[in-house]
């Protein structure tokens, strides 16, 4: 059986076209959106993945600034300078990239940031939104996940999902967003980690698998049953003196052998990647649009 092969840049592609009309419509009311992006040090993973976004904006015609700050910044300091470009009407969006120096309590900084500008979706307030189904901004990563499979034919409507991790950037909500009642959610979801006994026995259940536990090709064939759907959130450099650069990029799950048997399969690079930058875009537009509902409302 050959696997169907999930391409994340094409349906990223698809998504970020679908978002020019309504960008169109932001430009011509004069409300383009803005995105900020505050990078706290020189991880090199990070800078790459800021300039991506930078890159992604600037396709989309959306207004990018970027604030960097030195590792040994103070949360205090760090918090001041987010109130500071939450501050300026031309931000719709604020992302702070992650991880963030020890020092700094990720959950004060996402706490800070206002829920209507908290394109990552991580705000408390946008957290119990997506838990009780009401409209609100969906973390980028799931609703990336989810997305993949409504736009691939494999909507999870009704299947087995199985997650395998829980982290609260990708494991929990994902969990959250598919056992939703609603339509391309409506699952049977099952998360599971490192305290789970006999993790093969859950994952053979699974018609629907996701991988995000930051393992290198953790899942293996005989862990997966005949005709799964898989999407690998996994992004691990694995050392390869075959290389130029002395490694390459792989997922969670090993890929030549579960694509064999699955019946769909996003590739490590190419699946999730492009997807989580599409939705941070969608979530930027989406915050400008709310931003100028609130200002005609106002008006009224």
């Amino acid at each position: 059986m050959q696997a169907q092969i999930i391409d994340g840049n094409r349906i990223a592609s698809q998504i970020k076209e679908e978002l020019r009309d309504r960008l169109t419509k932001l430009h011509f009311a004069g409300h383009s959106p803005g995105l900020a992006v505050v990078l706290v040090g020189e991880d090199p993973a990070s800078k790459v993945y800021v300039s991506m976004k930078a890159r992604e904006c600037k396709e989309l015609g959306i207004l990018s600034k970027q604030l960097d700050l030195p590792e040994t910044v103070s949360e205090e300091e760090l918090l001041k300078n987010i109130d500071y470009i939450q501050a300026d009407p031309k931000v719709h969006g604020i992302l702070v990239q992650m991880p963030l120096p020890p020092h700094i309590s990720e959950a004060k900084v996402m706490e800070r940031i206002e829920p209507d500008k908290d394109v990552d979706g991580f705000h408390p307030v946008n957290i119990g939104r997506m838990l009780m189904g009401a409209p609100g901004i969906l973390p980028c990563t799931p609703h990336g996940i989810q997305e993949l499979l409504i736009r691939s034919g494999n909507s999870p409507e009704g299947k087995d999902v199985v997650v395998v991790g829980r982290s609260n950037i990708v494991g929990k909500p994902i969990a959250a967003i598919l056992m939703q009642k609603a339509k391309d959610a409506n699952a049977t979801v099952t998360i599971c980690h490192s305290g789970t006994r006999d993790l093969a026995q859950h994952t053979k259940q699974a018609d629907v698998l996701i991988a995000a536990m930051g393992r290198p090709q953790f899942i293996k064939a005989d862990m997966v049953k005949e005709g799964v759907v898989v999407i690998d959130v996994g992004m691990n450099r694995v050392e390869d003196p075959k290389s130029e650069k002395g490694y390459r990029l792989v997922g969670d799950v090993d890929y030549e052998a579960v694509s064999r048997k699955a019946k769909a399969i996003t590739p490590v690079p190419g699946g999730v990647g492009p997807m989580t930058r599409a939705m941070l875009m969608a979530n930027t537009v989406r915050a400008a649009e709310i931003a100028f509902e609130k200002s005609q409302a106002k008006k009224h």
